[in-house]
């Protein structure tokens, strides 16, 4: 079947082959790279990049039919050579934008795409990948939660590659005896403050700490160790960079048009329009990509609450067409996503950040649920924090936060979350949120992790909370030593 034809169903889980840039061969002979991109409100589209000197009228694209893609080859193309998409909108105005499936990206400030070969790494980790067991029975979770960029640095402060991250990462890993890492989002993005949760190249490897080979090697190395690899994933919005998807042909493409249903102004991003096909298939498809393309063992879905409900930080919204405040449109992507992956990848864990009472996160869509495999619970991470924080001859009347969370600790496949969300923006490390001295803190640190693992539920904590780091996480600089 056509898969032009698919992704504008929204049923084109691959779309990452059909659109984007990649080597191909010219009529004549000659070598070159492909174009493709989705731009249906368009009225011209070229290619623009140091292989035409960035000329505007050097390299035309041609709508394909009625799907609103505009191709093209570019003989002379090659790898590393830089690259955007010039769009003329309806509005007659031209737009530079990067390429949403580009699988390479510049360094921040500069926000070009970067042709790439991906065929460029030999993987090592068949036996894992073989003996991977279901999501549903992967036993106990330890997970580490990792932002790459402040972890360790080098000496000179300057961040470290994929490849020199692996080797220190994974022995650590098993020093200290964690079976899965989650890392923060590594997709590209222009904003070091952002933590990788406002991203502009969905497809592209972060090109901070190396090459898409380079994160590969990490990945396929934590294998060889043993450990699983999870990616937080950002599927809720997305940020309004001249370059990146906001009004991409412009018009409101991948956002909804009416601001109610497509802004999030607390966060100043755009929400997706999950009620247009191709936005689904582009979001399944980069879902399907890391899993498969990057070995990856799991998604931890960033901000599920705000995809499930209308008025979620909003005062003006528009209900659903019966009445309710639910996006339904957001349920449904959601339900097929996890549903593809549960079929067609079953070891792959699906784990949802939702922090409200929506029921049956992590049930399958057959009992009426979201098709997740694992939820985080939000609620017994903030009654455990708050209890602790307490000074101990207070605590006595509130022992309802500790023996609360076991009314429902089997309603759903819970993680239990000590995360970056928790040391930062003034709330303090988890050791200095102990009352007492120094001695105090360290030894309400320690029941504090007594009591999360022997609590049921996968077990999560955000990097430097196992020694103690007593400064909140600072995202510019790595943990204190």
């Amino acid at each position: 079947m056509d898969q032009a034809y698919l992704f504008n169903k929204g049923q084109d889980y691959m779309s990452y082959n059909l659109l984007g840039s990649r080597p191909a061969t010219g009529p004549a002979g000659e070598a070159g790279y492909f174009f493709a991109v989705w731009a249906p409100a368009a009225r011209q589209v070229t290619v623009v990049g140091s292989f035409n000197q960035w000329d505007q009228e050097a390299n035309p694209l041609e709508m394909v039919g009625t799907t609103g893609i505009w191709h093209g080859f570019v003989a002379g193309a090659a790898q590393w050579d830089r690259y955007k998409y010039a769009i003329t909108g309806p509005d007659n105005l031209i737009r530079l934008k990067a390429d949403p499936y580009a699988r390479h990206s510049e360094t921040r400030p500069n926000t070009a795409s970067i042709l790439y070969d991906p065929d460029d790494y030999l993987w090592r980790d068949a036996n894992y990948m073989a003996n991977r067991p279901d999501a549903m029975e992967a036993g106990p979770l330890n997970i580490y939660e990792v932002h790459l960029g402040s972890w360790r640095r080098h000496s000179d402060g300057q961040v470290m590659n994929y490849r020199d991250l692996a080797e220190t990462l994974g022995e650590y890993l098993i020093d200290m005896g964690y079976n899965a890492v989650e890392l923060m989002p590594v997709m590209e993005h222009p904003l070091d403050d952002s933590w990788g949760y406002q991203v502009t190249g969905y497809y592209s490897v972060t090109s901070r700490f190396g090459l898409p080979s380079d994160f590969k090697y990490l990945v396929d190395h934590m294998h060889q160790l043993g450990i699983k690899v999870i990616l937080d994933w950002v599927p809720a919005h997305f940020p309004r960079d001249a370059h990146g998807l906001a009004r991409f042909d412009g018009t409101p493409l991948f956002e909804p048009a009416d601001s109610r249903l497509g802004e999030h102004r607390e966060w100043g991003t755009y929400a997706f329009n999950f009620s247009r096909a191709e936005v689904r298939s582009f979001l399944i498809s980069n879902a399907w990509f890391w899993l498969t393309e990057f070995h990856l063992d799991g998604l931890r879905v960033d901000a599920v609450s705000s995809m499930l409900y209308l008025n979620y930080g909003r005062t003006e919204f528009v209900r659903n067409k019966y009445g309710g405040n639910e996006n339904l449109d957001a349920i449904s992507f959601l339900r097929e996503l996890n549903l593809l992956v549960r079929e067609q990848l079953p070891a792959c864990l699906m784990i949802a950040e939702e922090s409200t009472a929506w029921a049956k996160v992590s049930h399958s869509i057959t009992e009426g649920g979201l098709g997740f495999t694992h939820k985080w619970n939000m609620g017994w991470m903030h009654d455990t924090l708050d209890y602790m924080s307490r000074d101990y001859i207070y605590r006595r009347w509130h022992q309802n936060q500790l023996s609360f969370s076991m009314m429902y600790a089997f309603s759903e496949r819970f993680v239990l979350p000590f995360s970056h969300d928790e040391v930062v923006h003034g709330k303090r490390s988890l050791i200095d949120r102990m009352p007492g001295d120094i001695w105090r803190k360290f030894a309400g640190l320690r029941a504090l992790f007594v009591y999360q693992m022997t609590h049921p539920g996968a077990k999560l904590l955000f990097m430097g909370g196992e020694f103690g780091q007593f400064i909140e996480w600072r995202f510019y600089e790595q943990l204190e030593r």
